[in-house]
């Protein structure tokens, strides 16, 4: 085991974060070199507090069932070749969830019973930012071709994930992606401030050096159908996501100046890479609103900050949690507390159980204010609270209320699989549709969830495909349903 000694020796300590002055005035990391550079100094005595617990429900707590203990110890020992074995072992991209995660694999943390947990998550960033630099990653091109063709449809963390693992197995194996550059919400939704495109771009390079060809720009269910694709190959990957946004059917909301976040971001993104953005949605001396709470709400915090926003505000309907964990969220459950995202320590004002009452407009029919109501929680439903309206001023609303599952029309629509009740891909243990040939994975068959998630069905979802293809799979066996996650 680490130090065995060291979770009673050594408290919790996390990277400093870059001053808010000086992060906001540019769209790098907000950590000094990078979170793994930022967290050398630290992360051997960090990782040293790991207990080698018994029964280490933080295998438990992370959908991919991450060797959260073995790796720990690695990095005390300062063995980091064998660290980023054990972890790609379980993920094929740890810079990705190291900086996007939520960590449920630290809220199951057994030394976070009574103290503070481990920081699982930090030690992984480190980890693969330090094989990266050492050159501990690289390509493994499969021993021999199987002969068979595979479409992946979508290349974000499921659609990648599920690519690499088919190639690595010997298929051959197309991605294709409807935006310019392969990547999804990783390339243009989630903000460089949190992850810079670096990541992205090097684990691309690595899989097209593996056999993995992209094929950008190609939107499926247009530029070519979904019945062409299951002529043309042996099998079909579903990984498109989650993209039907969730809207707010209020007066007012045809309004000008009132968009959806992924509207927003994936401009502020192009932006931000040097691109040019024709009409770019941007938030320069305007008072602005967003809609929702969640993370994509935080990305469009820290985005607006960067662009020089008059005012933020952040608008969720949902009553602010609480510091502690709640008496109905034992451990090890992932709790519902309240949560302070590097884009919150930035500025702005986060305003807790307001609903959207409608929207006004000035002379020339764009979004000029806001007028909510305070509500409460009573027989199932937010009802408003008499006598608390009132206005506030905005000249950019952003909604981000999360999604309601992949886009229907066009691509699902031609290959005829069946939906199941919440409008997602419905799939069968192995994630096969009810089309032959055809799987899901990731949010297309899940719903909106985390990026663990995602990778973690590409992973199962590829074991599936190589099965129906050869009969058996040497890949990895997939997390068995009860070794998954409580709740999160």
């Amino acid at each position: 085991m680490a130090d065995p000694k060291g979770f009673l020796t050594t408290q919790r300590e996390v990277a400093d974060r870059r001053p808010v002055g000086e992060r906001v005035q540019d769209w790098k990391e907000v950590y000094p070199g990078g979170p793994g550079k930022a967290l050398l100094p630290i992360i051997t005595k960090q990782a040293g507090r790991c207990m080698d617990c018994g029964i280490p429900f933080c295998h438990s707590g992370c959908p991919l069932g991450n060797l959260i203990p073995e790796w720990n110890d690695l990095v005390w020992r300062d063995d980091w070749s064998s660290a980023i074995e054990r972890l790609h072992a379980t993920n094929n991209f740890p810079e990705f969830t190291g900086r996007l995660c939520p960590a449920p694999c630290e809220t199951s943390c057994v030394l976070g019973i009574n103290q503070d947990p481990v920081t699982i998550k930090n030690v992984e960033v480190a980890i693969i930012d330090k094989a990266w630099e050492t050159g501990d990653v690289r390509p493994q091109p499969p021993e021999w071709l199987t002969g068979k063709t595979i479409a992946v449809v979508g290349s974000g963390p499921s659609g990648l994930a599920a690519a690499q693992q088919l190639t690595r197995a010997g298929h051959t194996v197309a991605v294709y992606e409807r935006a310019d550059t392969p990547g999804g919400l990783l390339r243009y939704g989630i903000p460089e401030f949190k992850m810079e495109k670096l990541q992205v771009d090097r684990r691309i390079q690595q899989m097209k050096e593996e056999g993995t060809v992209f094929r950008s720009g190609v939107n499926v269910g247009v530029d070519v159908t979904g019945t062409q694709l299951k002529q043309r190959y042996d099998a079909v990957v579903i990984a498109t996501g989650a993209t039907a946004a969730r809207d707010l059917p209020v007066p007012g909301r045809e309004h000008g100046g009132i968009h959806q976040a992924m509207e927003y971001l994936p401009q502020s993104n192009r932006a931000s890479l040097g691109q040019t953005v024709e009409d770019q949605i941007v938030a320069t001396g305007k008072d602005v609103v967003i809609i929702g709470g969640g993370d994509t709400g935080a990305d469009c915090l820290g985005t607006a900050h960067r662009q020089g926003a008059r005012s933020v505000t952040q608008l969720e309907i949902m009553p602010r949690p609480g510091d502690d964990r709640p008496s109905g969220q034992p451990w090890p459950t992932y709790p519902m507390i309240y949560r302070v995202a590097s884009a919150h320590e930035e500025g702005g004002e986060r305003v807790y159980s307001v609903s959207t009452v409608n929207f006004e407009a000035d002379a020339d029919g764009n979004v000029s204010g806001l007028n909510l109501v305070e509500v409460e929680f009573k027989d199932g439903k937010f009802v408003p609270v008499e006598g608390t309206e009132r206005t506030i001023p905005a000249q950019l609303v952003l909604l981000a209320m999360g999604f309601l599952g992949p886009e229907r029309e066009g691509f699902l629509e031609q290959l005829g699989v069946e939906l199941d009740e919440r409008g997602n891909v419905k799939r069968d243990k192995n994630y096969h549709t009810s089309v032959e040939g055809v799987f899901a994975c990731g949010d297309a068959g899940r719903g909106q969830s985390l990026i663990v998630w995602a990778i973690a069905e590409g992973r199962s979802c590829a074991n599936g495909v190589d099965t129906h293809l050869t009969g058996s799979s040497t890949l990895p066996t997939p997390i068995p349903p009860t070794a998954r996650p409580l709740a999160v």
